[in-house]
Formats: C-alpha cells, sequence, structure tokens
C-alpha cells in the first residue's frame, strides 16, 4: 500500500527518469536557433571540438545536448529530416545502456544516430549490431552521408570479408554488422597465431538492433567454427537401419521403476537415454550388423565414436519432428527456429543430427565438418558484457 502511495506521489523510477530526460531535450531544443546559425565547416568542426574537449578530461555525458543538437541540425541539412523529442529522448536511453521500445514510424534508424555519434567521438569504436547482413548494409549506407558530413568513418563487416577488409571496418568510428558476424570474428581472434591476425579491436560500445531477437531468441544459438573431417556416410547409414528396432518408454529407468522399453526422452533438456534393456539390444544388432566385434561394449573407449553416432542417430529420430523441428527443401534439412517459427538457411545441429536426418529423410549429404571452435551462448554473452550497450 505504501510503495503505491509513494508511487502516485513521486511516479515510478521510468517516470522519474524522463523526467530527468526530459530537461535535457529542452536544452537541446533551447541550442537549435545557435546551431541553425553555424556554418557548414563550423557545423563540422564541433567533432574535432568535441574530441579536444574529452582529451582534455571532460565527461561524455555532459556533451549529450550539444552533441545531439550538432546532430539534429547535421541532420536537417545533410537527409532533410529533424529528429524530434521522442528521437531524443530514445537516444538518451539507448546512450545509457538501456532498452528503447519505440513504435513503427518514430524512427530508431534515426534515433540510433545520436548515441552511436556520440560514443564514436570516444575514438575507441562503435559497433551497430543488426540481425541480417541486409539491414547491416542498408543502415551502414543510408547513414553514412551524415555520419561522414560530421567527420566520422563507417564500416560494414560482411561475411567472407577478407582479414584486411574486416580489419578496416572494425578501424571505423562507427561499424555495421550482424551479431553472428561480430560472434564468429570473436571466435577466429581467438585462434589467430599471433595479434597482428586479428581483425577485433577493444569492445567499447554497442547498439543492438532487435534486442529481442538477438539477446532472446538467439541467445541459445551456438557459434561453432569447424573444417572437413573423415567421412563417416557408411557408418550414419548402418547405425540409422537400427534405430526403428527400439521402442520408446515413458520414462527414465529408476530404483522403483523398469520400463520394457530402450529409451527413454526428456523432453525439457532434449535429450535422449537409453535404458539397460535397450543398451544390449543395440549391442547385439551393431555385432549383427558387423558394425561390432561380439564381447564389446558400447561404452569402451574404442567405440566413443560409434556411441556417438547411436547417439545422434536417436536424437534424430526421437527428439526432432519434420515440418516442425525442421522442412525438407530441395533434398537439404533446414532447421526451423523453435521461436520465430522462421526457417534457418545454413544452420547446423550438432551432434552429427542433421547427417542423420538425411539419411532418415533419404536427402541429400554434404560433407562432415569436425568442430574447431565452439562458443555457446555465454561466450557470446561476455562479447555483449565487454561492450558498453
Amino acid at each position: 500500500m505504501l510503495i503505491k502511495l509513494l508511487t502516485k506521489v513521486f511516479g515510478s523510477r521510468n517516470d522519474r527518469t524522463l523526467r530527468r530526460m526530459r530537461k535535457v531535450v529542452n536544452i537541446i531544443n533551447a541550442m537549435e536557433p545557435e546551431m541553425e546559425k553555424l556554418s557548414d565547416e563550423e557545423l563540422k568542426g564541433k567533432t574535432a571540438e568535441f574530441r579536444a574537449r574529452l582529451e582534455k578530461g571532460e565527461v561524455l555525458e555532459n556533451l549529450i545536448p550539444e552533441a545531439f543538437a550538432v546532430v539534429r541540425e547535421a541532420s536537417k541539412r545533410v537527409f532533410g529530416m529533424r529528429h524530434f523529442d521522442v528521437q531524443l529522448l530514445g537516444g538518451m536511453v539507448l546512450n545509457e545502456r538501456c532498452i528503447a521500445e519505440m513504435r513503427t514510424g518514430e524512427g530508431k534508424t534515426l534515433t540510433a544516430t545520436l548515441p552511436a555519434y556520440l560514443n564514436a567521438l570516444t575514438g575507441k569504436g562503435v559497433h551497430v549490431v543488426t540481425v541480417n547482413d541486409y539491414l547491416a548494409q542498408r543502415d551502414a549506407e543510408n547513414n553514412r552521408p551524415l555520419f561522414e558530413f560530421l567527420g566520422l568513418t563507417v564500416g560494414i563487416n560482411l561475411p567472407g570479408m577478407p582479414a584486411p577488409a574486416k580489419r578496416e571496418a572494425y578501424a571505423a568510428d562507427i561499424t555495421y554488422g550482424t551479431n553472428n558476424e561480430y560472434g564468429f570474428d570473436y571466435l577466429r581472434d581467438n585462434m589467430a597465431f599471433s595479434p597482428e591476425e586479428r581483425v577485433q579491436r577493444k569492445l567499447h560500445y554497442a547498439l543492438v538492433d532487435e534486442v529481442d531477437s538477438i539477446l532472446i531468441d538467439e541467445a541459445r544459438t551456438p557459434l561453432i567454427i569447424s573444417g572437413p573431417a573423415e567421412d563417416s556416410s557408411e557408418m550414419y547409414k548402418r547405425v540409422n537401419k537400427i534405430i526403428p528396432h527400439l521402442i520408446r518408454q515413458e520414462k527414465e529407468d529408476s530404483e522403483t521403476f523398469q520400463g520394457e522399453g530402450h529409451f527413454s526422452v526428456d523432453e525439457k533438456s532434449r535429450q535422449v537415454n537409453l535404458t539397460e534393456r535397450g543398451l544390449v539390444l543395440i549391442e547385439e544388432l551393431l555385432v549383427k550388423e558387423g558394425i561390432m566385434d561380439e564381447g564389446e561394449s558400447l561404452y569402451s573407449p574404442a567405440n566413443i565414436m560409434l556411441m556417438h553416432h547411436v547417439t545422434a542417430a536417436l536424437r534424430a529420430h526421437a527428439l526432432f519432428t519434420r515440418d516442425v523441428d525442421y522442412i525438407v527443401k530441395d533434398g537439404e534439412v533446414i532447421i526451423v527456429d523453435e521461436h520465430t517459427g522462421r526457417t534457418m538457411q545454413g544452420r547446423r545441429w550438432s551432434m552429427v543430427c542433421t547427417r542423420l536426418w538425411k539419411r532418415k529423410k533419404v536427402c541429400r549429404s554434404r560433407t562432415k565438418t569436425k568442430r574447431w571452435l565452439r562458443s555457446p551462448s555465454r561466450t557470446t554473452s561476455v562479447c555483449m558484457k565487454n561492450w558498453r550497450g
């Protein structure tokens, strides 16, 4: 009751923050006539002036009113578009490492130019993170005239670029790219034999577009760097024939329960567990198929890869459903994102599941790859934490 009363009197934390920011918006608006009087050269010279003030020890946040007023005036001259008050508020919210939810038509792309310019003044680089290459290229090219008018450089980080081009993109004041490409560059830099081979510089500040998609929907998707491995197509084919002989039971064996099936499925963790009965049957079938010698155990060190194939085959048959978890298009398995329902072209499951689906559905097979370096979602999160954004 007391909390509700205090909130009514003083407002919520969000209300208080917006009240504070609206005072800054009023200051920016008051500066507009002064900025309009500046020539193009004088307006461009503000960037060098701001940087000089930062070098002398001025705090970046103290530059917000003047820097935002400069960007607004530059946008009017370059694009013929003026930042509205709601966009100034959004820019301040993003600068404070918070999420700004903006309605359609409120101009989030133009809003992002404000904190991007402000934080680029430090000379440490700004990363604008988008969900796909098209948006990265579009936003970079759309905003390039504005930033270049103000004396800043713009880079685009795209897949397949050679290392020198990537290094140049990262050296720019503002770099546009996708979350995946930033993540893969981070992994590749960790595989580099010398500092000179790295492309990224120290992470300073990032603006994340479609933050719900990138930091929630994509958070559980690992980034894996891999290379060609030995071809095991024949082994996949032989193991795949065995799986239909196994029967699923409702829950895992325990001291109080012994089922009649050969494996159980934990839907929550997406794992498949062989029962003792299932292990015995699998070993018998492997011996019968000539894959394993009689008397051998599937769990012996010599059969580690075979056990891996069996587990992957079970997962492929028991956990995933066609046209729900994946589709088959032109003879290829394409994963369906469980969060968005969109297909993820070029993505592949780990644990050789994809190969076994192709055997299961008689799809065209690609060369198997061997994992070199794997980045689970937490690695990507570390990347994000190192950014101020």
